[in-house]
């Protein structure tokens, strides 16, 4: 495609999303953008569109539900979308047993659920045409067993096997998909899921890197994309510790 292919983006009110409109607003590429917050989703469609030579088509919805991702389809409907980016998720910090139930099965049907039923929607038409590109945003926590995030760790580690099979799967249809399996990332994340204070959130790469990093990655094609060298090969080791030492060593990493 000679004009930079029309992009959907998940989770595209703040941080890892919303860097990577800009990006893609930066090299000539129109966008539907999708989050739950109308007013931030607004100025995100007023500040890019200033900027650049784009259309940017805001879809207030909530992913988690049918109906949400119902709104942002049907937003995408008679539109040819070469670019799919699922963003949205939330995580959450505590025992299982102490968490509410409905919090866990609402971070499932988001983290996990509105990312299978885009990449199956969208990934069909893409297929049927032949080329196009989806970026799923992981996480290195994800490649390890979660204590006190065990429902989160376990949707990412969901989202990393599911994108590399399913790249693996349309590949040959010309369509790539890019796991994005960043570690902590500064934005509003740790805020909303109580994990501000312990040792895993103490430093963390700024939004705008990490978007830069997954954005160049999916248009290389490439498989998986870890933005930080020294996690790779972190998160490679612990595939060689017992079991044990890492739970323990995880947990003490989201302990206040």
């Amino acid at each position: 495609m000679s004009r930079t292919p029309l992009a959907l983006v998940t989770g595209a009110s703040s941080g890892i999303g919303a860097e990577i409109a800009r990006i893609h607003a930066a090299r000539g590429g129109d966008l539907i953008v999708a989050a739950r917050r109308q007013a931030e989703l607004d100025a995100l469609k007023v500040e890019l569109e200033a900027e650049h030579d784009v259309s940017v088509t805001p879809v207030a919805a909530d992913l988690g539900t049918s109906g949400g991702q119902s709104t942002v389809l049907a937003a995408c409907e008679g539109r040819e979308v070469g670019i799919l980016v699922n963003n949205a998720g939330f995580g959450g910090r505590g025992t299982f047993l102490e968490r509410p139930l409905a919090d866990d099965l609402a971070m499932i049907d988001l983290n996990i659920g509105a990312l299978v039923t885009l990449c199956h929607a969208l990934g069909q038409r893409m297929a049927e045409r032949g080329s196009g590109r989806i970026l799923n945003v992981g996480s290195t926590a994800g490649m390890m067993p979660g204590p006190l995030q065990a429902t989160y760790f376990a949707s990412k580690a969901f989202v990393n096997s599911f994108s590399q099979a399913l790249d693996e799967e349309l590949r040959e249809r010309g369509v790539t998909v890019t796991l994005l399996a960043p570690g902590y990332v500064e934005t509003g994340f740790a805020a909303r899921a109580d994990m501000e204070g312990i040792p895993l959130t103490k430093s963390g790469k700024d939004a705008a890197s990490v978007a830069r990093h997954g954005y160049d990655a999916m248009m290389a094609g490439r498989l998986v994309a870890v933005n930080e060298p020294a996690l790779a090969v972190g998160t490679r080791l612990m595939g060689l510790m017992p079991r044990r030492a890492v739970l323990r060593m995880v947990r003490k990493m989201q302990t206040r």
